[in-house]
C-alpha cells in the first residue's frame, strides 16, 4: 500500500507540474511562480535563507532563482540594514502582476480537474495529503 501511495503521489506531482508549466507565462518556471506566490501571500520581506528553508532547497538553488526573478524585475533584493551580512527579498509590483497572470493562466485547468473529480472527494482527500506532507517535513504534530 505504501509503494502504491507514493507512486500515485509522485505521478500526480509530475503530471500537475507539467500541466502548470505549460500554462505559465513565457519564461516563468514553477520555482519562480512558487517564490512569487509565497512572497505575495506573506506580503513581507524574507531572507534568501528563509526562502530556501521554506522550499526545502539549498541556498545556492534559491540564490539562482532569486537572481532570475530580480533580473526579470519580479523581486527587489536589498541589504538588511540591521545585519549587513543578510539580504531581504520582497515581491515587486511587476512580480505580483506576473504571479497573478500565472494564476489566471493555470487556475481554470486545476478547477476543471477538481470539478471532474468532484469537490466533495477532493475536500475529503486534503486532510490525508496534508498529514502526509507534515510527516514528510518532519513535523512531530503531523
Amino acid at each position: 500500500m505504501a509503494a502504491s501511495l507514493f507512486a500515485e503521489v509522485l505521478i500526480a506531482d509530475q503530471l500537475s507540474r507539467n500541466l502548470i508549466s505549460k500554462a505559465l507565462p513565457r519564461g516563468m518556471q514553477i520555482s519562480h511562480f512558487s517564490v512569487l506566490n509565497l512572497l505575495a501571500h506573506m506580503n513581507e520581506e524574507r531572507t534568501p535563507a528563509e526562502l530556501a528553508a521554506a522550499f526545502h532547497v539549498t541556498r545556492g538553488a534559491m540564490t539562482n532563482t532569486l537572481s532570475r526573478l530580480e533580473w526579470a524585475g519580479h523581486v527587489h533584493i536589498r541589504p538588511d540594514w540591521d545585519d549587513a551580512r543578510r539580504k531581504l527579498v520582497a515581491i515587486s509590483p511587476a512580480g505580483r502582476a506576473a504571479r497573478d497572470a500565472a494564476i489566471a493562466a493555470f487556475m481554470p485547468l486545476i478547477a476543471d480537474v477538481v470539478r471532474d473529480i468532484g469537490p466533495e472527494r477532493v475536500r475529503a482527500t486534503l486532510p490525508v495529503l496534508r498529514e502526509l506532507r507534515l510527516r514528510l517535513e518532519g513535523d512531530p504534530n503531523g
